[in-house]
């Protein structure tokens, strides 16, 4: 038989198989991450898991329920999902981002070195001091946040070190007597699920279902709210109970990652736990002091937000709403509650809790920018008060906006985004240090539409209420430390991402050196004390992992061809740590 015979046969036996690839992996769960540098060829058996040496799922449910919340299944055809990135043909890498690329990549490398050397499988490096510091149970912090960015550094004999270490990790090995469920889940585990979906690594899924198992035991509680923390004791016992007071975000941040262990397992108990605190949420939507919004503090035991009067985008409400979109995307579109929950809620955040600052007439012309204030309602509901104060942990509305704008088509959400994220910009450039104060306050323009027009300069306003030492437009710097955090960068970056506007670049590279000035040590960075001094600001030997995890991470990648890590293939949890995304049948 001749070879040209043969050769539509062998093409339909190749497509086949392709297909059937395909069908079996229909989240993605082994793909290398788009536009990253491929490793060099390793066996698997090089990264190996070793077992904890307690397992959790040795410990009976003493509030079990049925499973009722199923996965949604994968897209087939059409997807409801609009596409999130803009479209980048023609792409050119020039000299110049190349350049900017490696600066952040060479500050990687520096801090990450000074934590192999002098804190190895601590929580956090000393940047200052040297030495290691246990602030998250002990379990590695820092290098299961790296993990990520390891990879999409291309820096694959570092990954390989640390996936070994990673997946070793014994949950039961640790001093404490809780873990903190909120920051354990983002950094822990959405850092595993997302080096095991860069680099296919089965031992780090496997580490990954070992801790969601431990996790999991934090809904073991009489409503299956699970409480701040999970106390190993109570867990054992079956003496959880919910908060009455808890921050917001912490139980309402967790569907990410208990999603994802789902879709990569099989195992629908992860995505049932979170669903039914999804579940809460929707019920309750209208029926705080403020509607449409869940304040700062639930009473989770009791499934009540009537009383708290503290309304917020910042510190803890945050990553309930950064969340909302956040799912939508993991789960292809197939859960639209989360879509009606979040056109519900940015109504009344556009509404009540964005401002203008008012500033002088010449440079308010070029300067279109919003902040996210605080809200505080009285007990009746018959008092409002907006307050203008701003966070750098308030930061990541921007990138919120965007996303819900381009997922579900709501173009003046990306108009919204766009003008928060250059706020947060133009905040770093008004400071000496060349960075944005942990909380702050703006004299805003008086109350009005967002998209009125610049207010006019009012000099005897300004004199009265404005900090004479600060950029006019300043109230005051209540909380004038910088801690590394990523929130600023980490939405110019998406939204350059999402628009393709190159300023955003030019923006992100002078946060970028006026970051690296004021924090650098000789070992790493240092969170500093005070961003409105005007000589050498004062290190406080501070170096929490989200440094390497998201602040750098976010650098590198508004640097890099826009294929990597792609918006339309990733959701970043919020510790920007890449889930893959289901792809459409």
């Amino acid at each position: 038989m001749s070879l040209d015979r043969r050769l539509p046969r062998y093409v339909l036996i190749v497509f086949i198989f392709l297909l059937a690839l395909f069908f079996l992996d229909p989240f993605g769960s082994s793909s290398a991450a788009s536009g990253a540098q491929f490793p060099p060829q390793r066996s698997h058996l090089s990264v190996q898991f070793k077992p904890s040496s307690f397992d959790w799922t040795t410990v009976k449910q003493h509030h079990p329920v049925p499973l009722v919340h199923k996965l949604p299944p994968v897209p087939v055809g059409f997807n409801p999902l609009h596409t999130v990135q803009h479209d980048f043909a023609g792409y050119e890498d020039d000299a110049i981002t190349k350049q900017r690329r490696e600066a952040v990549r060479a500050a990687f490398v520096k801090s990450w070195g000074s934590y192999k050397k002098h804190a190895w499988l601590r929580d956090e490096l000393a940047p200052v001091s040297g030495g290691g510091k246990t602030t998250f149970g002990g379990w590695a912090a820092t290098l299961v946040d790296a993990l990520d960015t390891l990879w999409i550094m291309g820096l694959y004999d570092d990954f390989y070190l640390a996936a070994s270490a990673a997946a070793q990790l014994d949950w039961a090995n640790t001093t404490e007597t809780s873990a903190n469920l909120f920051e354990t889940t983002i950094r822990h585990l959405g850092g595993l699920l997302s080096a095991y979906d860069l680099s296919g690594e089965p031992a780090l899924l496997e580490k990954a279902k070992e801790l969601g198992n431990m996790l999991y035991m934090a809904f073991d509680t009489p409503n299956r709210m699970p409480g701040f923390w999970l106390n190993f004791e109570d867990a054992k016992q079956g003496r959880q109970v919910a908060g009455t007071n808890d921050p917001s975000a912490s139980p309402c941040s967790l569907s990410l990652e208990f999603t994802r262990l789902s879709q990569l397992t099989g195992d629908t108990k992860f995505y049932d736990a979170v669903s039914r605190v999804t579940d809460f949420l929707e019920r309750s939507q209208n029926s705080s002091r403020l509607p449409g919004m869940w304040p700062k503090l639930i009473n989770f035991q009791a499934e009540s937000v009537e009383h708290e009067s503290g309304f917020t985008l910042g510190a803890l409400a945050d990553s309930l709403y950064e969340y909302l979109p956040k799912m939508a995307a993991l789960l292809g579109g197939q859960s639209p509650r989360y879509e009606r929950m979040y056109r519900t809620a940015m109504d009344v955040v556009t509404a009540n809790m964005l401002f203008r600052p008012m500033l002088p007439d010449d440079e308010a012309r070029d300067t279109d920018i919003l902040f996210a204030g605080d809200v505080y309602v009285g007990q009746q509901g018959n008092s409002v008060d907006r307050r203008p104060e701003g966070q750098h942990l308030s930061c990541f509305t921007g990138g919120m906006f965007g996303l819900g704008g381009k997922l579900f088509d709501i173009a003046p959400h990306v108009g919204i985004g766009e003008r928060l994220a250059r706020g947060c910009g133009w905040a770093y450039n008004a400071f000496p240090t060349g960075l944005m104060p942990e909380i702050f306050g703006i004299v805003a323009c008086p109350s009005g539409s967002i998209n009125d027009k610049p207010c006019p300069w009012d000099e005897e306003r300004w004199q009265k209420e404005g900090d004479k030492r600060l950029t006019k437009g300043f109230s005051n710097a209540r909380d004038p430390k910088y801690i590394l955090r990523p929130e600023a960068i980490e939405s110019i970056f998406l939204l350059y991402r999402m628009t393709g506007k190159k300023d955003l670049r030019d923006i992100a590279w002078r946060m970028f050196e006026s970051t690296v000035k004021s924090t650098e040590t000789e070992l790493a960075n240092s969170a500093i004390e005070d961003v409105t001094v005007t000589g050498p600001p004062k290190r406080t030997d501070s170096m929490e992992s989200f440094w390497l995890a998201e602040t750098l991470k976010y650098y590198y990648l508004i640097f890099s061809s826009p294929d990597l890590i792609s918006l339309d293939e990733f959701v970043l949890n919020t510790e920007a740590h890449p889930l893959r995304r289901p792809r459409p049948k």
